[in-house]
């Protein structure tokens, strides 16, 4: 590496080299996948002198590429740069010690003086070479064109691969002579008696190469550069200065022109740098004299008007961040001093809607429920509103209901259930109602027969854990218009309300699936979450505990007997719990039978038996008054 530094000669002087095995990036593949490119680094980094390698050849000027062979490329996507040199008068034999040591050191083979400086320009510069020998092309062309279907080839290891029509060569008049930008073919391969050879550089697209490599399985380190990308301009550069390594080291003489199909140039881009903006960006002030520096040392041209050349070997570079990455990792990001932020931290206002959706998902999933995502989508159905674009025949409508899409989650999995079990679900979403009305719905259900008070007491707990008081049953009156009333258990469907509007329904289906199901219009719900709670002091006394059964006519709400037990009971009630209803052979006709822990406790003393019992006795004469009451004793 120390020969590519004009102030470094101390390695020269001890007489040795050394190895370096460098990790580069893909995205650095067009410039530092070669040693000069990594060289440029170090020197950048190092503040070092470039030394750019020797090229200059002296041209035989009644030696001309075109006499030798012409070339013809069929696709200028596929190879945008072709450029050729023709070589004759050399002596094919062993490379010289130094060159074949380093060609091991990297990993290559070393073959011959021709075929090796081949190799080490494409080390050097990071562009692929080929040398063709010139008397073994048919017709004295080289034609770049897609393979044709069962053609074949056979490279230079022996290795014998068939090729398709997606596959780029390189061919004579009559033959393929080489995979482009893999490997070469045997056909016009170098040996001992080769006099004069063509000398190819090209530029391919990068796509094809990779697809090509990984088809045929073929992996070189001509394929592994071209795959990543490389700069067009680089293909002159590399021909010239093998063709001066040849003139040195096999006494070869190099064509006075060369063959060059270059349809649409490749320039350097122009960038503005602000760097006020890289202070910025960068957290730190960098002197304009050291960013200036910094990028000539890496190759970059400062123009007027704070405009940055930028040389087409690096394909990385194309915004003006990336100019002012350069600068700040060659500087040093350890000089850049760690500072906190300065900055108003403004926390963001609170989404309610969000929020509150959470906190049901959280009181729902406690209880047991596991929250389900429907497609707002129905096959058929009154009153609908109807897609001008549907996903498919079964999607044709917007629902108005996410009851439906629920029954179906339990029809199509109550048959997985074990004795026992029940489906509880949730849904959260919208619903689209004519002419142009969206409403979020908030809908669960239980799977099963007599779910109705199941059901209740999870609506009782939700809206409890929701802040919302004051809610209370009222009978359910079906709209003559309301074509889901039939679905609905009598005796088992309930408006859910505060004062006297409606928040939400309660019902149990009487048809398959059987199930309870609660409904809640969110946003309705929305306007009455509360997040203040009361605090209750925990009594010193101990409670005590009553059971009371009444039995009751069929459609006796438990409501209305709570409400009594409530009223005649006074604050001595602490809480008052259904355990059961009963509806069986034994009772009399058109009764049931409801049974109630009731729990008893004051705040500032002991109740005695006969206290308890006093107040007991008030409740059931409280509940033998309503006809057709009694209280089973």
């Amino acid at each position: 590496m120390a020969r590519y530094f004009a102030e470094v000669e101390e390695i020269k002087k001890r007489g040795r080299d050394y190895t370096l095995d460098i990790d580069i990036k893909p995205n650095r593949g067009g410039d530092c996948f070669s040693h000069l490119g990594v060289a440029r680094e170090i020197a950048a980094i190092l503040n070092l002198k470039l030394k750019i390698p020797e090229a200059k050849v002296s041209p035989d000027k009644k030696l001309k590429s075109e006499d030798l062979v012409s070339i013809e490329v069929k696709d200028e996507k596929a190879c945008p740069r072709y450029t050729v040199g023709a070589v004759a008068g050399f002596k094919v034999g062993a490379s010289p010690r130094w060159l074949a040591d380093r060609l091991r050191a990297c990993g290559l083979k070393p073959i011959n003086n021709i075929v090796d400086i081949a190799n080490y320009v494409m080390l050097e510069t990071g562009q692929p070479l080929h040398a063709f020998d010139a008397d073994k092309l048919e017709g004295k062309k080289l034609i770049v064109r897609f393979a044709r279907e069962r053609e074949g080839i056979v490279a230079l290891d022996e290795g014998k691969y068939d090729l398709s029509r997606d596959i780029l060569v390189i061919a004579d008049a009559k033959n393929p002579t080489a995979v482009a930008g893999i490997k070469g073919g045997r056909l016009s391969g170098i040996d001992k008696k080769t006099k004069t050879i063509v000398l190819e550089s090209a530029n391919f697209d990068s796509r094809i190469i990779r697809k090509g490599s990984q088809k045929l399985k073929l992996r070189t380190d001509a394929s592994w550069r071209f795959e990543h990308g490389l700069d067009p301009n680089l293909t002159e550069l590399a021909v010239r200065r093998a063709g001066f390594l040849i003139q040195k080291m096999a006494g070869g003489k190099m064509a006075q022109s060369l063959l060059d199909f270059y349809p649409k140039k490749v320039f350097p881009k122009r960038i503005s740098l602000d760097l006020n903006y890289a202070e910025t960006l960068l957290g730190i002030k960098i002197p304009k004299t050291t960013a200036t520096n910094i990028l000539k040392r890496l190759g970059f041209r400062i123009l007027k008007g704070s405009k940055v050349e930028v040389p087409t070997i690096r394909r990385d570079i194309s915004l003006p961040e990336d100019l002012i990455e350069e600068v700040g990792r060659i500087y040093g990001y350890e000089k850049i001093p760690a500072l906190f932020p300065q900055a108003s931290l403004i926390p963001p206002e609170r989404n309610q809607e969000l929020f509150w959706e959470n906190k049901i998902r959280d009181v729902l999933k406690e209880a047991g429920f596991t929250e389900i995502y429907n497609y707002s989508f129905l096959p058929a159905g009154r009153n609908l509103v109807e897609l001008k674009n549907p996903l498919s025949r079964e999607q044709k409508y917007l629902r108005n209901s996410l009851i439906p899409s629920l029954l179906k989650n339990i029809q199509n999995n109550k048959n997985y259930l074990k004795p026992g079990e029940e489906i509880r679900i949730f849904e959260v979403g919208k619903i689209f109602q004519r002419p142009r009305q969206e409403e979020k719905m908030l809908t669960g259900a239980i799977s099963g027969d007599d779910k109705f008070y199941e059901a209740k007491g999870v609506v009782d707990l939700l809206l409890q854990k929701l802040g919302i008081a004051n809610v209370w049953y009222d009978d359910y009156q079906a709209s003559p218009k309301d074509s889901s009333s039939d679905w609905w258990q009598p005796g088992r469907c309930a408006e859910i309300k505060i004062g006297q509007r409606e928040i939400g329904f309660l019902g149990e289906i009487k048809k398959e699936p059987k199930a309870a199901i609660f409904d809640f219009n969110f946003s309705l719900l929305q306007k009455l979450f509360s997040e203040e709670h009361e605090y209750r002091f925990l009594s010193r006394y101990p409670e005590a505990v009553r059971d009371l059964a009444v039995l009751v006519p069929l459609l006796t709400k438990v409501e209305a007997v709570l409400n009594i037990i409530a009223g005649a009971g006074g604050v001595l009630v602490r809480d008052v719990d259904l355990f059961d209803i009963y509806e069986g052979e034994e009772l009399p006709g058109g009764k049931k039978n409801l049974a109630f822990h009731i729990i008893y406790q004051s705040d500032k003393k002991t109740l005695t038996s006969q206290e308890v019992e006093t107040i007991h006795q008030k409740i059931i004469k409280a509940l033998e008054k309503k006809p057709k009451w009694q209280v089973r004793k």
